[in-house]
């Protein structure tokens, strides 16, 4: 069983990785604050779980963190997961290992992967305000992975860095993009932009 994190463009990725390990026979929970938008049907072996943070007079801002642990310490003993997969350093990372040793205290152990995306690193994480939490969380992943080699040099350079981290180029399913038997160029434009609507496309490669 496997669990996931997902906001943003690293939330396409991690949901298109559940649903691929769906279709192999693995048990995916996703778990997340909002349904994730990739996650558009039905599809068998997958479960959705919402995290519900909660408004309080104490708090000027709602404690997400917390309730981010506890959902994933009740769907991992409730669910039996085996693995949980982060995405996004913080507050991911972080929630993963306290969820972790929490779960240690009713005898399970847990391993988890993070997987760091670009802003939380280059951007958010380099805020004095978050570096130890982030060089902590990452360090005490059981794995960790990037999606480009020039982000896992920008780690290393800015956290002191102990583990070892794992390059995995971010991927296009190419069975969403089939192509049409016999399509024109034209009728494919057509269809993508019925009222000549400009089509604007981006291409990334990864480094090797």
């Amino acid at each position: 069983m496997y669990s996931t994190l997902l906001f943003g463009g690293s939330g396409v990725v991690a949901t298109e990785l559940g649903k691929a390990l769906a279709k192999k026979g693995h048990e995916i929970h996703f778990i997340s604050y909002n349904h994730p938008v990739r996650l558009d049907h039905f599809q068998a072996n997958i479960r959705y779980h919402e995290v519900r943070p909660f408004n309080y007079p104490l708090f000027d801002y709602q404690p997400y963190e917390l309730a981010l642990t506890s959902k994933l310490v009740d769907v991992t003993r409730y669910e039996g997961l085996d693995l949980l997969h982060v995405h996004y350093a913080i507050p991911h990372a972080s929630s993963a290992y306290f969820a972790q040793q929490i779960l240690k205290t009713h005898g399970l152990y847990v391993p988890f992967i993070t997987t760091l995306h670009g802003t939380d690193i280059t951007l958010v994480g380099r805020h004095p305000a978050f570096e130890p939490v982030i060089t902590f969380s990452i360090n005490n992943s059981d794995a960790v992975t990037v999606v480009s080699q020039s982000l896992k040099d920008d780690t290393i350079k800015h956290f002191a860095i102990e583990t070892n981290i794992e390059v995995i180029p971010n991927f296009v399913s190419h069975f969403n993009y089939s192509e049409k038997k016999n399509a024109t160029v034209s009728a494919r434009k057509k269809e993508l932009a019925p009222n000549g609507e400009f089509i604007i496309s981006h291409i990334s490669i990864s480094e090797k």
